[in-house]
């Protein structure tokens, strides 16, 4: 805690540890875990055990909410293979009981609704033949994904599938749902002015460009109705042009307040905004930290067949002094700030969305892990509550450590490592550093010991 600050770890507590409430759902905290998940699954899109062991040692550790990890609502919308979907009912009662693991601890389970569009970086074999579908032809300019510009009966097919989605998520006792509309993923792809090169109603002006999303909102609430909860992840700024500054930057913060309006659909459309920044995954605003060089090297290969620009990309930051410039940029990109990246922009969003609507709920995104730092958030009103990431990886625990003191005594330390390795490897924090051991192999057989205890208890003891 910050030695000037005019608050007690008890006052921060206070806030932090306050039930949050929506229109249709309870939460009994405002630490929520983001969207994250490694390739825990059937290679089909089932869900699997270690998934369901995963999501229950979040719950366990006090979050008091849980977006899943992006879940396609079709294979042609998948990110990676080995990720649970949602795009038929026989994956129900697999969600049905990820929802009971969760709801024993009294925690809430959103789930995320989510479509690769182009960036789609291991779409398996069923989309071997196929260009991602997007807003645009133009290929994704970090991996070189290549893309099809959807057909209006393309899009309309894909609205139904966000809301069948959504049926289905209510019908296995979930607690609500999100759309994933940031970090370059389909939707982004549609809402970013950098991105989105249509010159039919789904292009042009912001207008234009939030009609496919507005289109999705009014789909899931036919299905679902105005009490199950709806929430929107959007970029407050796409910052676009991170890596060549000739392409557009994408939306600006005041496209983004009036897109949020839109989808507030007159108190019939969505109940939350979730903030974050970056229209790429990754992009050094998200999942803002480092770049690790020899992680990259060495798990970035599964991608050489995947677009264009990975082999280029590949002898980039296989290169000794290349890939220091390309880690500076990285750097220089994020900028000095890490956690709270977000809170300006969440700030402009509900400052503007709680004139029309004070029941409207905001969460802000971005490397959160002391107490002093969440609270303030929600003091000054950027945010009513926090998503987080890394750092649950970092410490699962991490909400029942804030209810004692300012943060964990290993922190996460923002190296990006899990995210690289989850290319290969099961997700979890690969950080040497925060091992301990009197000897390379003991901390290295700790640090695989927390990554693979996802897979315990195993399927059959």
């Amino acid at each position: 805690m910050h030695p000037d600050s005019q608050y007690t770890h008890a006052d921060n507590a206070a806030v932090i540890f306050n039930e949050l409430t929506f229109r249709s759902l309870r939460v009994k905290n405002r630490l929520f875990r983001s969207n994250i998940s490694g390739q825990f699954d059937d290679y089909n899109g089932h869900g699997g055990h270690a998934r369901l062991n995963w999501e229950e040692k979040f719950a366990r550790g006090g979050i008091g909410c849980i977006i899943s990890s992006f879940t396609p609502v079709s294979v042609r919308g998948r990110i990676l293979v080995r990720y649970a979907m949602i795009d038929n009912d026989d994956k129900i009662p697999f969600w049905r009981e990820v929802g009971n693991r969760v709801h024993a601890y009294d925690c809430r389970f959103i789930m995320q609704l989510s479509h690769s569009g182009r960036q789609q970086d291991m779409g398996g074999v069923e989309n071997l033949f196929n260009k991602g579908l997007s807003s645009t032809n133009k290929s994704d300019y970090f991996h070189g994904l290549l893309a099809q510009a959807m057909t209006k009966p393309e899009i309309a097919e894909v609205v139904e599938q966000f809301a069948q989605g959504a049926r289905r998520a209510r019908q296995a006792g979930l607690d609500g749902v999100e759309l994933h509309g940031a970090n370059g993923y389909l939707l982004t792809q549609f809402l970013s002015s950098g991105i989105n090169d249509r010159t039919d109603e789904y292009g042009g002006g912001w207008e234009g460009r939030a009609r496919f999303v507005l289109e999705i909102v009014r789909a899931i609430r036919r299905e679902v109705g105005q009490d199950f909860h709806l929430q929107m992840k959007i970029n407050g700024v796409d910052h676009n042009d991170w890596l060549y500054p000739w392409i557009g930057k994408g939306n600006t913060l005041d496209e983004t307040v009036k897109i949020c309006t839109m989808l507030l659909d007159g108190g019939k459309g969505v109940d939350s905004f979730h903030i974050s920044s970056g229209s790429t995954f990754p992009h050094p605003r998200n999942p803002a930290g480092d770049l690790p060089l020899n992680d990259l090297r060495r798990w970035y290969d599964g991608m050489l067949s995947q677009g264009t620009r990975a082999p280029m990309n590949y002898a980039i930051f296989s290169n000794p002094i290349l890939g220091r410039a390309f880690q500076a940029l990285w750097r220089w990109r994020r900028g000095k700030v890490i956690e709270g990246i977000n809170l300006d922009y969440a700030r402009a969003v509900s400052e503007e969305i709680v004139k029309i609507d004070p029941d409207i709920r905001v969460l802000c995104t971005g490397g959160f892990q002391h107490a002093d730092r969440i609270a303030d958030a929600i003091r000054s009103k950027a945010c009513d509550g926090v998503t987080m990431a890394r750092p649950l990886v970092a410490n699962n625990d991490l909400p029942d450590i804030l209810t004692r003191q300012n943060g964990p005594e290993k922190e996460c330390t923002y190296c990006n490592k899990c995210l690289l390795n989850d290319l290969e490897n099961p997700l979890g924090c690969y950080d040497f550093s925060r091992f301990d051991g009197d000897s390379f192999e003991e901390r290295y057989d700790r640090m695989i010991k927390q990554v693979m205890s996802v897979y315990e208890p195993p399927t059959f003891q």
